[in-house]
């Protein structure tokens, strides 16, 4: 790992976001609440803060953050037809947060491939990138629309 401790401690955020296409059938289970594993949704979003907070041992020269705050947000896509995963994680401290955020958005959507994939195995995962980051030597970062 990166020494990090003559870093001064600012506050870091960063924001990711993916997207997963499904099926009409798929994306109907969702929005309807049929799924047969349960809520899609909710339980994607428990798995994204879940994913933020273990990216230390998932991901290994990442240091072990305290983060501050998990936001997520989920974005129905019905022209898609999926949705959209975006997670902001923050924290005061010496190093970023952009592989929390990545890696909330990446397990939050396999989730949701996980609990459809009974449905529809053709569902794709794509779009897993930085929003933007702010805080830390490097200065700010925000992704050109």
């Amino acid at each position: 790992m990166v020494d990090v401790s003559d870093k001064e401690n600012t506050t870091r955020i960063a924001i990711a976001s993916g997207v997963i296409e499904v099926t009409p059938e798929a994306y109907n289970a969702v929005v309807s609440n049929s799924a047969k594993k349960g809520p899609v949704l909710q339980t994607a979003v428990i798995a994204a803060i879940q994913g933020a907070k273990q990216t230390s041992t998932l991901i290994p020269m990442c240091h072990p953050l305290m983060l501050s705050s998990i936001k997520t947000e989920i974005e129905e896509l019905p022209e898609v037809p999926g949705f959209k995963l975006t997670v902001k994680a923050k924290l005061t401290g010496q190093t970023g947060v952009e592989m929390e955020a990545l890696t909330g958005v990446s397990v939050g959507l396999l989730t949701i491939y996980d609990m459809l994939k009974a449905i529809d195995k053709g569902m794709v995962i794509k779009n897993v990138q930085l929003e933007s980051k702010s805080g830390g030597k490097n200065g700010d970062f925000r992704r050109e629309q």
